[in-house]
């Protein structure tokens, strides 16, 4: 992967709390962040909240959805299920040969601890199905609480990262290392399924006891 300085993030739906603390683990990694939301204020806001939280020690931008997806080398995707399919189809045209990656999770309220995937059979795949295939695909994150994204100390929890091609979870895996993690290579992007039914299955061991971010750890690989 090229120098983190010379690469730029896109991130969609990037004012939420998972898409604030991606920008907030990459830009204090060296990358470049464009902060995207459907509302270009509330984008700025994003941006200059998470410049400060980095003494303004970092490159970190808002801006609306279509314009952060065309400037960005990398697009990261994090809005909620329900704006999933309107987000990917407003942005087709403008990621095509660049790498995507998924981190929406199809959960669908109120039963958000019972997994329920979409017809394509997951959101990464569905994903690429609106992208079409000259995208690359790769699913990675979902496991993750935001909790741990804003916490300077160690952090005891993995990431899957699934994807269309072996150099699509390469790259992603580099991600997932700059952002503190670590990652493992997942398989075919037809495995987030998987990967996605988990968070559901965390939701609900948080609720039954008394949590707020349980996470998965791979074990048996040294």
């Amino acid at each position: 992967m090229s120098d983190p300085i010379l690469l730029t993030i896109a991130i969609l739906g990037g004012t939420g709390k998972e898409g604030k603390g991606l920008a907030y683990r990459w830009a204090r990694a060296g990358y470049k962040i464009l902060v995207g939301s459907r509302t270009s204020q509330k984008a700025v806001d994003a941006a200059e909240e998470i410049s400060m939280m980095l003494g303004g020690q970092a490159y970190v931008e808002g801006l609306g959805n279509l314009e952060a997806a065309q400037r960005a080398d990398i697009i990261v995707l994090t809005v909620p299920y329900a704006a999933h399919r309107s987000t990917l189809e407003s942005v087709k045209d403008v990621v095509q040969g660049k790498l995507f990656i998924d981190v929406t999770v199809p959960i669908v309220p109120p039963k958000v601890s019972t997994v329920q995937m979409p017809e394509a059979g997951s959101a990464a795949q569905e994903a690429r199905q609106i992208l079409g295939e000259g995208v690359e695909v790769s699913a990675a994150f979902q496991n993750i609480s935001h909790e741990h994204l804003v916490r300077e100390d160690s952090i005891d929890c993995d990431v899957l990262v699934t994807g269309t091609s072996k150099d699509a979870r390469a790259e992603t895996l580099t991600l997932v290392k700059a952002a503190g993690f670590t990652g493992w290579d997942a398989g075919p992007i037809e495995n987030s399924v998987v990967v996605e039914g988990l968070t559901s299955v965390l939701i609900g061991i948080n609720k039954k006891y008394g949590s707020t971010h349980a996470g998965i750890k791979i074990t048996g690989i040294g």
